[in-house]
């Protein structure tokens, strides 16, 4: 992602919104693979539909290497992005499968560790390669790693499979909308891909921006202090969502991501960049992984590869829309006049989640509270 609207621009001299959907595409070739992936797990299994997933991302991978035009390149970038919807579809479901009832927050919070440290080594790696190296470099990388995760694969041999009973299989055949979305996590999932639009932005034009303000070197270490710090607070934060509520973790994690995006936008300095950095990291992490939490919380058993295919295809969107939103905006407003709309927008999103949630939420805490009371 970090690298791949820059590629675009340089290798075949892309326009700013072209090579924003070169990274996008990737996302929504995530979501439309999550489409189907929910339902694939109840019918075949977690284990089958995880090899399908490895398996697509590899060899999309290695295809990268005879990319020579823009519109190859986005037909690579869709289905590799489709085997990456597989891949986290398939594990996420495994996970939110075995962490007991109670521990939904922590659990949670200790397998997001996982992806926190891709999304923040990864795009350092990224930034230092093609700084470095080149982006043919930057592909092999790639895929070794994918042809670990392949040899990795067969070990797994105690993936906990849920066996659907005849109606629930029943229930799944046809094209109903809840046989590809699962309606519980809906509205908590778009609190999620409201907050990934604001950080795709950050993800896909980081290079670009750094260049402007004179910052490339205390870029490339942003994402490294935006996975240190998620890495720290994660698995607190897990614990205090199981033991609090989501509420106490919710409102200010978003006024924390929101003085991140406020703080971003005005950097002039090395060091104020890098702490926006550590906000982002902090505010985004918790809003990650307590949204996750509660759309597992939420949902039957057998309905949980669903409802981790819905809240993740939300997010993609988010993830996808971003970066074109961004990359035809900027010409008219400019990289710090659009990284401020996006941080007002944030502050919104406050109400929205309020709405779309919070006031719920509380309402569940106090019945829950009264039920204790009176069983004692």
């Amino acid at each position: 992602m970090i690298v791949m609207s820059g590629y675009a621009m340089s290798k075949f001299d892309s326009s700013p919104g072209e090579a924003g959907f070169s990274a996008s595409i990737f996302i929504i070739g995530g979501l439309v693979a999550r489409l189907f992936a929910g339902r694939w797990i109840g019918e075949i299994g977690h284990k089958k539909t995880l090899y399908t997933g490895v398996i697509l991302s590899l060899i999309m991978t290695v295809l990268y290497f005879g990319v020579n035009n823009i519109f190859l390149l986005l037909a690579v970038r869709f289905f590799h992005g489709m085997g990456f919807g597989i891949i986290t579809t398939a594990t996420a479901t495994i996970v939110a499968n075995i962490i007991p009832a109670g521990m939904k927050g922590e659990g949670i919070a200790y397998f997001g560790l996982s992806q926190i440290l891709a999304t923040g080594i990864g795009p350092f790696l990224g930034i230092f390669i093609s700084q470095h190296g080149s982006f043919s470099t930057i592909f092999a990388t790639c895929v070794i790693v994918s042809a670990i995760s392949l040899v990795i694969l067969p070990f797994l041999s105690s993936l906990h499979t849920m066996e659907l009973t005849k109606e629930q299989l029943e229930n799944m055949k046809g094209f109903k909308f809840s046989n590809f979305f699962e309606p519980r996590v809906i509205p908590i999932s778009i609190i999620a891909m409201s907050f990934f639009i604001c950080y795709s932005s950050v993800v896909s034009f980081l290079a670009v921006y750094s260049q402007e303000i004179n910052l490339v070197n205390a870029a490339s270490f942003f994402f490294i202090v935006y996975a240190a710090v998620i890495l720290i607070s994660r698995p607190v934060i897990g614990r205090l969502f199981d033991l609090k509520g989501e509420n106490s973790i919710m409102y200010p994690a978003i006024l924390i991501f929101t003085t991140g995006m406020i703080l971003f936008s005005q950097t002039h300095h090395a060091y104020t960049l890098l702490l926006s950095a550590a906000l982002i990291g902090l505010g985004l992490g918790a809003i990650q992984s307590s949204t996750q939490a509660i759309s597992v919380k939420m949902t039957p058993q057998h309905r949980m590869g669903l409802a981790n295919s819905t809240y993740f295809a939300l997010s993609d969107i988010g993830m996808g829309v971003g970066p074109v939103v961004v990359g035809f905006m900027i010409p008219f407003i400019g990289y710090r006049g659009i990284y401020t709309v996006l941080a007002v927008f944030s502050a919104i999103y406050l109400l929205l989640y309020y709405l779309l949630h919070g006031k719920k939420a509380v309402k569940e805490k106090t019945i829950d509270h009264r039920n204790k009371e009176a069983s004692f």
